[in-house]
């Protein structure tokens, strides 16, 4: 173990581990019913717990062995009220971690270390780099997209407890924590109704102004202050993107009201932050000829936010002028007093305009196929045998559309909303700027007509071919669409209509790639694999049509859906893959846990850029895999796919999933706007069924199966050929392959077998827990045979032992939440009456929560 890694260690155990145990001792006296029982019951069921699995006994043996031998209870209602006690119990523990973890993140991660611009700028200054770095800084820029995928489990209330609660422990001040945790006692975790799209995207904005703002400030100031002049203005380096209130894929719920009012908010809320600072700005620019330009700015901000209906003609440039005019009487008259304080908020609003983060829209490709053959049957903009024309046909009619069609010819439903949709982009854009809604997606994206026909609509919709400000991004997801991807692109490069739009758009052609449904179809060494190789084909493909392609990545929080260590990807990627920006999706927990205090987020975005930015500036790239290294990861991957496909063709895999983990209640959790799966059948489909409650379902099974199945076969099948030694030598030579591995460590790491081993001898699922306990065991076997360490994760010391401790705080709810699966099971099969189902169903739900949340990224 490094200096660095040991340090970090002996910090989290001290500002963690032992503050958890004391503070912990605290909980005893919190404002639950009988609570002083509870905290004690609570630890000797976690002593049953590892005792019981260690004798192999099922949660079901657990649980009742606990009632018999340390409660006087018999009667059913009792138990399970204690249980749900139990529940809440643990969720404020967890709590209490996080914001441990939180107020530490400084003492415990070097924030001038490894992967930071601070590191960054002195490698450059001592290798004599500066001339390239000018030269990246010209147009690099990272894009965080936050998206409002249903894993954030705390509450708009509880987020702010935490953020406080954090900063008292910080402080250590003890009497603050003290009434923090009471108020965390009192307040519901639980929310009675599903959150609107409208509701996600007021709680993603909290974040907004309260981390990102200042955080991406930050950033902006210290490279302006390192590297002066080498940013140009036209250059915001760090950008916003954000998804609620845009995202229509398989959700009903969001409409064009929705995302007329998310523009609003988001307008409405960076003004408010360039107000506040614009205040604070008037306390010290009290000069003569500042004071009358800042009072006019302050006048205009105010009436832009405090006076309803009331949208000036503020604009971003409008801004900036009145800002750089001070900046100009402070540095001639005033000797640049205070200079800095407007350079700051100058970074800001260079950064976030009037649209805090970019809305992007997004629609399935088959609901623009319904759009246009409705809207030809409805008028004659189009043909009305539209629909039975050819593919060739209607891409030829598309390039050429023009019209204006009105929403009014539609009754309400998706044709009208979609056609309004489109509309509503161009009256955001008036007032937030082109920046605030730019880019229209297409997920499920399977042909060269799929992008035509969003193209088309827009031309049906009014907008004229000069001012066409929109990006048109495809989304490949499965593997077959991944490696179709490159040929689509080809066709469009090839399309003279649509060429001509990619020039107004400065010759950029954005493509979206998604790890979780590429998971979900093809297991996790092909899904990451295929989209490697998808990379390198579109960006040899676009650099051939003169195309500068900008690679935008659907990530999840956990490995098996892109997440993990997400900067180490981009740090790998090689002189074959674009790197002109990064730009990902943050989503769920990962906003919460990498992005949740300013010093986490600065850290964490740092990573990102240093990642990019090194990538081509210290440019030897020998990270590129060549061609022997490329034919063995091809070939581990076409091994795992096999294995993978096999395990998900298996009659009995859904059932399983369906009736073992808690997949059918994750609807139920009322924690996002989205229906679990898209379409309204009523029968499960792997194909229907989203990507996060799939993942999510394993991970709260302990089970982890899209981080890692295949991963061992596909191992053990190349070692057989003789090829182990091949495999090592890829493992220590590319940051690609020992990244895959080291985030499959991490998924399973947080797997725990004992919690459904009571399985491998059941009739009917015996067989499918025992062909997963194999793999993972297989797979554990050749990792630690790559490594050559006697334990997962054992490069990351830090975050191995807050796994641990994270696992054994919430072991009781995995272990209630399995207790009542099996007791619904049992009542299912033996069709007995069902009592107290209902109040089992709620256990299973309500343990979801402490789960995922202690995860930190499990969904």
């Amino acid at each position: 173990m490094d200096h660095q890694s040991s340090r970090g260690l002996q910090q989290f155990k001290n500002y963690v581990g032992i503050k958890f145990q004391l503070y912990n001792s605290l909980f005893t006296s919190l404002p639950f019913h009988r609570i002083e029982k509870t905290g004690i019951l609570l630890s000797l069921l976690l002593n049953n717990c590892e005792e019981g699995y260690k004798k192999k006994q099922s949660p079901v043996q657990i649980i009742e062995e606990f009632f018999e031998k340390h409660t006087s209870y018999t009667k059913e209602q009792d138990k399970l009220d204690l249980l749900f006690r139990f529940i809440q119990y643990v969720e404020r523990q967890v709590v209490l971690f996080d914001a441990l973890e939180d107020a530490s993140f400084k003492e415990i991660n070097d924030l001038s270390g490894i992967g930071t611009l601070k590191y960054l700028a002195s490698d450059v200054m001592q290798e004599g780099k500066e001339e390239e770095l000018a030269k990246k800084l010209e147009d690099f820029s990272i894009r965080l997209v936050l998206t409002a995928h249903p894993t954030q489990f705390y509450p708009g209330p509880v987020l702010g407890i935490i953020h406080d609660l954090s900063k008292a422990l910080a402080e250590n001040n003890t009497n603050q924590i003290n009434m923090y945790l009471q108020q965390l006692g009192k307040t519901p975790f639980f929310k009675k109704e599903k959150p609107t799209p409208y509701d996600e995207a007021v709680s993603l904005i909290w974040y907004l102004e309260n981390v990102f703002y200042n955080a991406a400030g930050r950033i902006i100031t210290f490279l302006n202050n390192q590297f002066p002049q080498m940013i140009p203005d036209t250059n915001p380096v760090i950008t916003m993107g954000f998804w609620p209130g845009g995202d229509r894929d398989g959700n009903p719920f969001v409409t064009v009201d929705t995302t007329q009012k998310v523009a609003d908010a988001l307008r409405g809320s960076i003004i408010k932050c360039y107000y506040l600072e614009v205040r604070k700005l008037k306390r010290r620019l009290t000069f003569k000829g500042v004071d009358t330009i800042l009072a006019d700015l302050e006048k205009q901000l105010y009436e832009n936010i405090f006076i309803p209906g009331q949208r000036t003609n503020l604009s971003k440039q409008g801004i900036l002028d009145a800002l750089q005019k001070i900046r100009e009487i402070l540095i001639y008259q005033h000797n640049g007093l205070f200079q800095h304080l407007v350079d700051s908020l100058i970074n800001k609003v260079h950064v976030f305009g009037l649209h805090f983060a970019s809305l992007d829209v997004r629609q399935d490709s088959s609901v623009h196929g319904k759009v246009l053959e409705a809207i030809a049957s409805k008028s004659d903009i189009l043909p009305r045998n539209y629909s039975e024309l050819s593919e060739k046909q209607k891409k030829e009619l598309l390039s050429k559309a023009s019209g204006d069609i009105g929403g009014h010819v539609f009754e309400d439903g998706i044709e009208k909303d979609t056609v309004l949709s489109i509309k509503a982009i161009k009256e955001i854009q008036k007032f937030n700027g082109v920046e605030g809604c730019s880019r229209y997606i297409i997920s499920q994206c399977n042909s060269a007509l799929n992008m035509l026909e969003v193209y088309g609509l827009f031309k049906l919709t009014g907008w004229k071919n000069e001012d066409l400000t929109i990006d048109i991004v495809p989304l490949f997801e499965t593997i077959d669409d991944l490696q179709e991807a490159a040929d689509i692109m080809q066709e469009l490069y090839e399309n003279e209509v649509y060429r001509k739009h990619l020039q107004k758009r400065s010759n950029r052609q954005t493509i979206m790639l998604g790890f979780s449904d590429g998971t979900k179809d093809g297991g996790y060494l092909m899904a990451n694999w295929s989209i490697y190789k998808a990379k390198e084909k579109l960006t040899s493909i676009s650099a051939k049509y003169g195309i500068d392609v900008v690679f935008f990545d659907g990530r999840g929080g956990p490995p098996a859906r892109g997440g993990g260590k997400t900067h180490k990807f981009y740090a790998s990627m090689g002189k074959n893959i674009s790197n002109k920006e990064i730009q990902l999706t943050i989503q769920g927990q990962t906003v919460s846990s990498n992005f949740g205090t300013i010093d986490s987020a600065q850290f964490n975005i740092e990573q990102l850029l240093n990642a990019g930015i090194s990538n081509d500036v210290f440019a030897d790239k020998e990270e590129t895999l060549n061609p022997e290294e490329e034919e063995i990861v091809n070939e581990l991957a076409t091994e795992g796919l096999k294995a993978y496909n096999e395990l998900k063709n298996n009659p009995d895999f859904l059932e399983y999933l369906a009736h073992i983990s808690p997949l059918k209640f994750y609807s139920q959790t009322n924690i996002g706007s989205r229906p679990a799966k898209r379409g309204s059948s009523s029968k499960l489909s792997l194909k229907d069924l989203r990507a996060i409650p799939f993942v999510g379902a394993w991970s709260q099974l302990k089970q982890n199966v899209t981080g890692y199945y295949g991963v061992g076969t596909a191992l053990q099948a190349l070692d057989k050929k003789g090829k182990l030694n091949d495999i090592k030598k890829v493992y220590r030579h590319s940051l690609f392959f020992k990244t895959l591995i080291d985030n499959c460590e991490m998924a399973m790491k947080k797997c725990f077998f004992p919690l459904t081993e009571h399985l491998s001898q059941d009739a009917r699922y015996g067989e499918i827990w025992n062909k997963i306990y194999e793999e993972y065991e297989l797979t554990q076997r050749y990792i630690l045979l790559l490594s050559g360490k006697s334990e997962l994760m054992a490069d990351y010391p830090v975050e191995q032992l807050s796994i641990q401790m994270r696992e054994r705080i919430v072991l009781p709810l995995t272990t209630i939440q399995q207790f009542a699966m099996t007791r619904i099971r049992q009542m299912e099969e033996q069709n007995a009456q069902p009592q107290h189902k209902e109040i089992f169903e709620k256990l299973v739900i309500r343990s979801s929560f402490g789960i995922i949340n202690a995860g930190r990224n499990s969904a």
